[in-house]
């Protein structure tokens, strides 16, 4: 039985959790080490087990390099699995991106197993074993932070409760009970082919609800990042939010500002370019956690809730998903572009009434500052930054047309960007524009001639006067 529809799924994990509840009447009566409630959903020390002919999950569904990495482990005397999303994926029936191997070695013991392998991280250590382009990540199974400490078990948390080092190193159940969600705690055996469910996830994909593994307050103070990863597994497995796993999310939303700024930024890639950013955004505002990335935009959009500022931003990030699931690029700097172009705006503005600066100064001091202020938040490279600066300049020589200019700014490497960001502006209601789109959209259609004709009807529109060069004469030679 292969998974390839949400009808196979739903079978098989109502049988399952027949199953799992059957498990859990036996521990009432022996002695439960662990139990599932309705507020928090706990790690069982005796897992379900799904054997290989229930699961019908093949070998021949994971790359092959991930399959070498876990027999190379096995042969070594130590444990392996395959873990979380690769598992979650192929039961959804999707195809998995990511094969991440879970073990009882330590990172050393992995090293000295793979002359491939290189060890990354100071909060978690990880090692990377990387064939070409494909890198396998393989962990060591991870035990409580409290644990006793001793020359390989280092971890430190801050005052807020997050932790700052992890390296502490347990059993496999251990390893579950750290697993964020429910559904990222399936382990695939290679010794027997098995799924090990561990916190219920395969009911939690039948129910389609991301939950928390634990109580996750204390679970998102641990890692603040967790909330973003709740919100895009939500939105990318097309699932729900627990209850539980939702109902702190408003409270602990600020804890996001002592993430450092260049983790957040990976994150918001992850959140903005897998095809659902729209989405995302939405979910992002609603748990107010887009404040913490983008605090000067958030306070806009919540003053103007149903103004042009939110149509434009709503907009580009529905555009950038079209052209992703259309397999088309995107580059990040189009995207800080837009979600930066209204604090610019309103940086310049008050610069030029507080200052008494003309709109060219004001504006260039803006674009400096707001880039300085997000990068507070979000790290964002320069070669975006440089980027976003590009798009927000040509804005404002779009409409200087006459002579060369049009065709010198056609050759500028960031013009198509620009003159996209300039159709999103009256996409989004800035209607004032249409005409100004209307004529660059046509130049862009026509050949040189064309285009030569299209100048030539503007007369003198958007023409400066040059300024008059003095010719430098050549010094007398001296009289001899």
């Amino acid at each position: 039985m292969i998974f390839d529809g949400v009808h196979q799924i739903t079978e098989f994990c109502r049988r399952q959790i027949i199953i799992s509840k059957l498990f859990q009447f036996c521990r009432q009566i022996i002695g439960p080490t662990a139990s599932v409630t309705a507020e928090h959903t706990q790690v069982s020390a005796q897992p379900l087990i799904v054997g290989r002919n229930e699961h019908g999950i093949s070998r021949k569904q994971f790359s092959p390099n991930a399959i070498k990495v876990l027999y190379r482990l096995k042969d070594g005397g130590f444990d392996a699995y395959l873990v979380g999303g690769c598992i979650r994926d192929i039961l959804l029936g999707q195809q998995p991106k990511d094969f991440d191997v879970v073990t009882n070695a330590t990172p050393d013991q992995v090293k000295k197993l793979f002359r491939n392998c290189r060890l990354i991280g100071r909060r978690f250590r990880l090692a990377h074993i990387v064939f070409g382009r494909e890198i396998i990540e393989v962990a060591t199974m991870r035990g409580h932070h409290e644990a006793p400490e001793d020359k390989n078990q280092i971890s430190q948390s801050s005052d807020q409760g997050q932790l700052l080092r992890d390296n502490v190193f347990g059993s496999i159940e251990e390893d579950a009970e750290r697993r964020d969600f429910s559904i990222n705690a399936l382990y695939y055996s290679i010794n027997d082919f098995s799924i090990h469910d561990y916190a219920n996830g395969l009911a939690a994909i039948n129910a389609r609800q991301i939950e928390m593994i634990g109580d996750p307050a204390t679970r998102y103070r641990e890692d603040p990042v967790r909330m973003l990863r709740a919100v895009r597994f939500a939105t990318k497995l097309d699932m729900s939010i627990a209850p539980a796993t939702e109902q702190p999310l408003n409270e602990l939303a600020s804890l996001l500002d002592n993430i450092p700024a260049a983790r957040l930024f990976e994150e918001t890639l992850k959140l903005f370019l897998n095809g659902k950013a729209e989405a995302n955004f939405l979910m992002l505002r609603k748990y107010g956690l887009f404040k913490s990335l983008f605090p000067a935009l958030d306070s806009i959009l919540d003053s103007n809730p149903d103004g042009l500022e939110f149509a434009l931003i709503q907009q580009m990030f529905r555009n950038t998903d079209e052209r992703i699931n259309a397999e088309k690029k995107v580059t990040p700097a189009f995207i800080f572009a837009a979600l930066l172009w209204f604090p610019l705006l309103q940086i310049t503005k008050a610069l030029q009434e507080q200052e008494q600066l003309s709109e060219y100064d004001a504006f260039a001091q803006g674009m400096n500052k707001v880039l300085s202020d997000n990068a507070q938040h979000i790290a964002v490279p320069k070669r975006f930054t440089l980027g976003a600066r590009d798009i927000w300049h040509i804005q404002h020589r779009l409409d200087k047309r006459s002579g060369q200019r049009a065709y010198r700014l056609t050759q500028q490497p960031r013009f198509k960007a620009a003159y996209d960001f300039l159709l999103l502006r009256v996409q989004a209601g800035e209607k004032q524009h249409q005409q100004l789109v209307n004529w660059w959209t046509e130049y862009l259609k026509q050949d040189i001639n064309g285009q030569k004709e299209l100048v030539k009807a503007l007369g003198t529109q958007g023409a400066t006067k040059g300024r008059r060069r003095t010719r430098r004469r050549s010094p007398k030679p001296a009289a001899e």
